[in-house]
C-alpha cells in the first residue's frame, strides 16, 4: 500500500508539473487583461475563423473582436486559436450572418440590427427608437429574459449570441443644413440602420443602408444629405464633420447599440466544456471593454470635433415627438405581425418601464445635478 501511495503521489506531480509548463505561455496575457487563466486547460488544438462587420481602421468597434481572440488564445494556452477578419477581408460586412448560419465561418462579431431586413426582431438585439440604456441593456440581457429570448429567436438561423460591446448612447448624427423643425426632415436622404430607417421614412425621410468603408463619398459626393454612425470618436475618424457640419444629439434611435458574437451552433456544441466558458468569459470580457473605450474617448474627440469647426444642435422638440409616436405605432403594427417580434417586444417594454422608473430617481437625478456642475 505504501508503495503504490508513493507511486501515485510522483505520477501526480509529474502530471501537476506538465500542466503547469503548458499554461506558462497563457497565464501571463490573461493574467494582463484581467482574465483568471484555467489551472488545466483542455488539449483540443482548434482554429477558428471570426468574420467582422467593421473595418480594421474603427478600432473601439473591431477592438471587442480582436481582445476576445486574445483572450481565449490566453485562456487556452496557446490550443484555441481564433483569427479576426475585418469587413471585406472574408465575408462582406452584412454577409456575416450567412456565413456563420451557413458555416462558411465559425463565428461572427456584429451589429444584430443590419439583419432586421431578415426578421425586424433583429433590431431588438441592438437597439430599437427609443428603447434601452447601456445599462439597461446589459441588465435585460444578462439578468433579464434578453439573452434566453434572443438565443431563441437565432436558433431559426443556426446561432447562439453572446453579448459582447455596446458603444453606449449614439449622436443623432451629420447635417449638411440644420434641422429647425419637422419640416426640415421631409425629402432628407439619410444613411441609417435597423429600425431607425423605418421611422424616419414615417417623418418623410428619404433612407439608405450604406457599409462604414462607403459613407463619407456619399455624403461628399451629395449622395446623402446626412448621415448617422455612432458617435464622436469614431466620426472623427470617418471626417463627416468636413463636409456636413452640423451636428445633432441624442441619436433617439439608438439610446445605445448592442454588439454580439455570434456562433455556429454546431459549431459552439462540438466544443469542449472548457472552450465554451472560455468563450463566454471573454466575451463578457469584451464586452466591459467596448463600452469603457468609448466612454473614455468619446469627450476628448467631441471637443477636438468642436474645435475643428463641428456645430452641436439638439433635435428640435417637434421632431422627438415626432419620432416618438411614429416609433410607437410602428411597434404596435409589427407586434400585429411578426410573432417572434411581439414575443421578445412585450418582455423588453416591460423592462424599460421598470428600468426608466428607477432611472429617473437613481441614476437621472444624480447625473442632472452633477451636469449642471462648473467642475
Amino acid at each position: 500500500m505504501k508503495k503504490n501511495s508513493k507511486e501515485t503521489s510522483i505520477q501526480r506531480r509529474s502530471f501537476l508539473k506538465k500542466a503547469g509548463a503548458g499554461l506558462a505561455a497563457g497565464v501571463g496575457l490573461a493574467a494582463g487583461m484581467g482574465v483568471a487563466a484555467p489551472s488545466v486547460h483542455a488539449q483540443t488544438t482548434l482554429r477558428w475563423r471570426l468574420a467582422s462587420s467593421f473595418p480594421k481602421s474603427l478600432d473601439a468597434l473591431i477592438g471587442p473582436a480582436e481582445a476576445f481572440a486574445k483572450i481565449v488564445g490566453a485562456m487556452s494556452g496557446g490550443k484555441f486559436t481564433i483569427t479576426v477578419h475585418p469587413a471585406g477581408e472574408l465575408v462582406p460586412a452584412f454577409g456575416v450572418v450567412d456565413a456563420v448560419q451557413n458555416a462558411t465561418v465559425e463565428c461572427c462579431h456584429t451589429a444584430p440590427y443590419y439583419f432586421f431586413g431578415k426578421d425586424d426582431t433583429f433590431a431588438l438585439g441592438t437597439a430599437i427608437p427609443f428603447g434601452l440604456n447601456s445599462r439597461q441593456m446589459t441588465a435585460w440581457l444578462f439578468e433579464g429574459n434578453g439573452l434566453t429570448l434572443m438565443r431563441e429567436f437565432y436558433k431559426n438561423y443556426n446561432i447562439i449570441n453572446f453579448p459582447m460591446g455596446n458603444t453606449g448612447a449614439q449622436m443623432g448624427g451629420w447635417y449638411r443644413k440644420e434641422i429647425k423643425s419637422m419640416a426640415d426632415m421631409k425629402g432628407l436622404k439619410m444613411r441609417t440602420a435597423g429600425l431607425a430607417g423605418k421611422v424616419q421614412e414615417r417623418l418623410g425621410v428619404v433612407t439608405q443602408s450604406i457599409p462604414a468603408g462607403e459613407i463619407y463619398t456619399s455624403l461628399e459626393k451629395g449622395t446623402i444629405d446626412a448621415v448617422e454612425f455612432v458617435g464622436p470618436y469614431d466620426d472623427q475618424k470617418l471626417g463627416f464633420y468636413k463636409v456636413a457640419p452640423n451636428y445633432y444629439y441624442p441619436g433617439w434611435w439608438e439610446g445605445s447599440a448592442q454588439t454580439d458574437l455570434y456562433v455556429n451552433i454546431k459549431a459552439y456544441e462540438a466544443l469542449p466544456a472548457e472552450y465554451k466558458a472560455m468563450i463566454e468569459a471573454a466575451a463578457t470580457r469584451s464586452h466591459v471593454l467596448m463600452q469603457a473605450t468609448y466612454d473614455a474617448k468619446n469627450p476628448i474627440a467631441l471637443k477636438q470635433l468642436v474645435a475643428a469647426g463641428a456645430k452641436l444642435h439638439r433635435f428640435p422638440k417637434d421632431v422627438m415627438d415626432a419620432a416618438f409616436k411614429e416609433s410607437m405605432a410602428l411597434y404596435a403594427e409589427l407586434s400585429a405581425k411578426n410573432p417572434r417580434w411581439k414575443k421578445v417586444y412585450e418582455d423588453y417594454i416591460k423592462f424599460r418601464a421598470d428600468q426608466n422608473m428607477w432611472f429617473r430617481f437613481a441614476e437621472a437625478g444624480f447625473d442632472d445635478f452633477m451636469q449642471a456642475q462648473k467642475l
